[in-house]
């Protein structure tokens, strides 16, 4: 069975062939590390690590590559707001990204290049451009992409010159040749962060070159695949894409860089646009406070990639129930010593352009076989696959925050036993009932034994 995935450039779902037989280059666009990453970011995070998952079962060589862009004015201005170091703040951010990614199963990309190590790269690539005439140096350090050079420029997003003049105006600036020119390096002063480079003292990158000189040190110039949110088409990718055909000297031609481009739909929450001022901005930390990581992942993934995802508690909390049923099937799975092995259905559902609301309907289709041992293997595949309940089940039932510590319930189970040791019976009950009433379930075994799970 082929590969299907909807290529954004081309606008229609399209058969996958890698470039090299069996070799694929996947490139994600990944944080700006000011602060910690909301419900909103960690969808693309979630679904292309669902993507390599497949990938994987599909081509012996996948790198998987996502950037941290740690050079920004949004860094900078949140540094100087808090009164601390930018490295300080960066580190720090990077860090909680990487707890968040994890709390959320996702597995860490083959490479994560910081733009920080790649100035060097950046800046050979600018100089490239200026060397092909499709960039100009001014006196006082700036370096600009000049759009009208490229006569496909705007393609991609599917944008007219009104339109792509419009998305520039973040950054217009009368030392423009072209309204809708973009800055690729800037100077900068005594108290922003800035290297050496050919143009003035001390500078730094615009935020478009990054991708363009990472995505090329780790892939190559022409690589296969190129993912992030549908928020980032224009002017963030159809800048990339400028950047990289045109400092190519054999063309600017539309069909370097990415063969395919991949982008996730946007996220609503509660309703309505995730706004502070509405209340439903939620960061994932915020929310790991309240559920499981599996839950926000398995909310993510209960919609299609491609269309909008109204996100809500609610939801989480629905996720969170579905979940403790698929660790008692996993349960049941693995006490038939089965190993996993891939389920057809599931993985054809994936392989049509990543229909994971299908991939999970399939996935609930293999309950009922779960004590069997094709059945449980296949079950277990699909979770694998999947990224869903992946832990232990013991861990998954015994290990949630809410209510009394593994600890106290251990405790509580000991004290149970000697008052049924000493015939007081009442005393038991009143521990079990405690215990219920904080949300731990006790099972009596044969033997004397006592299992605990929350409910």
């Amino acid at each position: 069975m082929d590969l299907k995935i909807y290529d954004t450039s081309r606008r229609q779902k399209m058969t996958f062939e890698p470039r090299v037989a069996g070799k694929v280059g996947l490139y994600v666009c990944g944080p700006t590390v000011y602060d910690r990453i909301h419900i909103g970011n960690a969808r693309p995070i979630v679904v292309f690590d669902v993507f390599a998952r497949l990938l994987r079962t599909l081509y012996g060589d996948v790198t998987y590559v996502r950037n941290i862009t740690d050079i920004d004015d949004k860094i900078n201005a949140r540094a100087k707001e808090r009164g601390i170091d930018i490295r300080d703040l960066t580190e720090t951010t990077v860090a909680r990204f990487r707890e968040d990614c994890a709390e959320l199963k996702c597995a860490p990309p083959d490479v994560e290049p910081r733009a920080t190590e790649t100035i060097p790269e950046m800046i050979a690539h600018i100089e490239k451009l200026i060397d092909n005439g499709h960039a100009y140096a001014l006196d006082d350090g700036h370096v600009l992409f000049h759009v009208p050079s490229w006569r496909d420029y705007g393609k991609f997003a599917n944008k007219d010159r009104d339109e792509q003049i419009s998305g520039a105006r973040v950054d217009v600036a009368s030392y423009k040749r072209d309204p809708a020119d973009f800055v690729l390096w800037k100077p900068s002063d005594a108290e922003t962060p800035g290297w050496p480079n050919p143009w003035c003292e001390k500078g730094r990158p615009g935020w478009h070159i990054e991708c363009s000189a990472m995505s090329e040190k780790y892939l190559g110039p022409d690589f296969d695949i190129h993912g992030g949110g549908i928020d980032l088409v224009f002017p963030h990718h159809q800048n990339e894409i400028a950047q990289s055909c045109c400092a190519h000297a054999e063309g600017a031609r539309d069909d370097r860089f990415a063969r395919y481009w991949m982008h996730n739909g946007y996220l609503m929450s509660e309703g309505e646009k995730m706004s502070k001022s509405l209340g439903n901005f939620y960061t994932v930390a915020e929310l790991l406070e309240e559920f499981p990581g599996e839950a926000l992942r398995l909310v993510i993934l209960q919609a299609h990639y491609r269309q909008p995802l109204d996100f809500s508690k609610d939801k989480c909390r629905e996720a969170k129930a579905a979940l403790d049923r698929l660790y008692r099937l996993k349960q049941a799975a693995l006490a038939t010593g089965a190993q996993a092995v891939r389920d057809d259905a599931v993985h054809a559902a994936l392989m049509d352009d990543m229909n994971t609301p299908l991939a999970l309907a399939k996935l609930h289709e293999l309950n009922d076989g779960v004590t069997t041992g094709e059945g449980a293997a296949r079950f277990l595949g699909a979770l694998d696959l999947l990224g869903i309940a992946v832990d232990d089940p013991e861990t998954w039932f015994k290990g949630g925050s809410d209510g009394p510590s593994a600890e106290e319930v251990e405790s509580l189970i000991e004290a149970r036993k000697a008052a049924k040791a000493s015939k007081n019976f009442a005393e038991a009950d009143r521990i079990r009932d405690e215990l219920k009433d904080r949300g731990v379930v006790l099972e009596d075994k044969p033997g004397g034994i006592t299992e605990w799970r929350r409910a």
